[in-house]
């Protein structure tokens, strides 16, 4: 072999190397499906992100639970490519989440959309079990309690049971595990939520973190989870990595952040792309995912918000996917609407097409015949 030769054969190993490194889980005994999920999500990313919703075939803008149904799928006649669902209340063992969902609804459609050949994705608002109240209720040293040796600690282990059987009762048509995008503690920098900032330290969440990934791994055998780690937007690399419970328990990188105001709107992308700015090298260096993992403009009042807000936004990084909030319709205790996509009647549903067409941007139809499972 020549010394160019030579040379590009280790520049070739070394590029394979790199590819199969970035295409790891955390999990080594992760699914067959979930490591083709991981694999294949690497691969859209780096000139493909999905689009999802979430709560999108449970409910939408004055329906609830109609078969079929979608507010997505009546602005563009496809579906989202990912779903968001959330289990809070599953500690208890409740018949319906926080928003009113019944589990087993959400177990059908999820079941449905992953044999449509779509991605899910699960957050747990969970109450706190320190004071019983709901997860806003910021009792501090809610984390430490529920540690090894902690006053809660087993009853924390009860909860992690409850939400493992719901995720272990997700099968695809051939008995096979549905890979879940599992995102717990979330907005981890905001200071709203009992794991929050401000009500524990990053030791006691790196603990946390670590006993519950390790938990429902070994303890309950789910290797079908996909770790995201999470946080309130990325104000600079150390807050992102203070609480970094480390590589072998993560396998995405991720951030929520919402526009509230039209004013906002240069704010807003300049606030996503500096994210995108510091995740990206981040991503590659640990070779993980990076998510925009919820965000939205309430009622969507700026009629062009998708084509000229989070397409600026988000265009050029390599995400695996973005997700907007649930469409909730007429909030009777906020006395206002509450939604962030699109409806048939919607002033930005005619922008949203626009999206749709997006040869970057990938829905449900699309994603269905990547095989992402495969």
């Amino acid at each position: 072999m020549t010394k160019k030769n030579s040379l590009l054969f280790f520049f070739m190993t070394m590029a394979g190397l790199q590819a199969v490194l970035a295409q790891k889980l955390s999990n080594p005994n992760s699914t067959a499906q979930t490591k083709a999920l991981y694999k294949n999500l690497h691969n859209l990313s780096k000139s493909h992100v999905l689009f999802g919703h979430q709560d999108d075939l449970a409910y939408g803008v004055n329906w609830k639970y109609t078969e079929g149904r979608s507010d997505i799928k009546e602005v563009t006649n496809d579906y989202p490519a990912l779903y968001g669902w959330d289990i809070s209340k599953i500690e208890h063992q409740a018949l319906n989440n926080i928003d009113g969902v019944p589990f087993v609804k959400m177990r059908q459609y999820i079941k449905q959309a992953y044999e449509r050949g779509a991605v899910m994705t699960i957050s747990w608002h969970v109450d706190n079990p320190l004071s019983g109240g709901s997860s806003w209720d910021t009792t501090r040293n809610t984390v430490k309690s529920i540690l090894p040796g902690g006053a809660k600690h087993e009853l924390f282990k009860v909860w992690l049971d409850h939400a493992a059987t719901f995720m272990h009762s997700l099968k695809g048509s051939q008995g096979e595990a549905i890979p879940i995008l599992f995102r717990p503690f979330h907005e981890l920098t905001g200071n709203w939520f009992w794991w929050g900032k401000n009500n524990t330290t990053p030791a006691d969440f790196k603990a946390i973190w670590r006993f519950s990934v390790d938990y429902l791994r070994n303890t309950k055998k789910l290797n079908n989870l996909i770790m995201v780690y999470n946080t309130n937007g990325v104000a600079s690399l150390e807050e992102f990595m203070a609480s970094y419970p480390g590589d072998d328990m993560v396998d995405i990188l991720s951030f929520d952040l919402y526009q509230f105001e039209k004013k906002q709107q240069n704010e807003f992308i300049k606030s996503v792309r500096q994210a995108l700015q510091i995740l990206t090298p981040l991503a590659e260096q640990k070779h993980k995912l990076v998510a925009f993992a919820e965000t939205g403009f309430e009622a969507v009042p700026d009629p062009k918000w998708w084509t000229e807000t989070l397409w600026p936004a988000i265009k050029g990084y390599p995400l695996s996917y973005v997700l907007v909030w649930r469409n909730a319709g007429y909030s009777s205790t906020m006395k206002k609407m509450h939604y962030y996509a699109p409806y048939k009647d919607d002033t930005s549903s005619n922008d949203f097409r626009k999206f749709y067409q997006n040869k970057n941007i990938l829905f449900e139809r699309k994603l269905g015949t990547k095989k992402i499972y495969q």
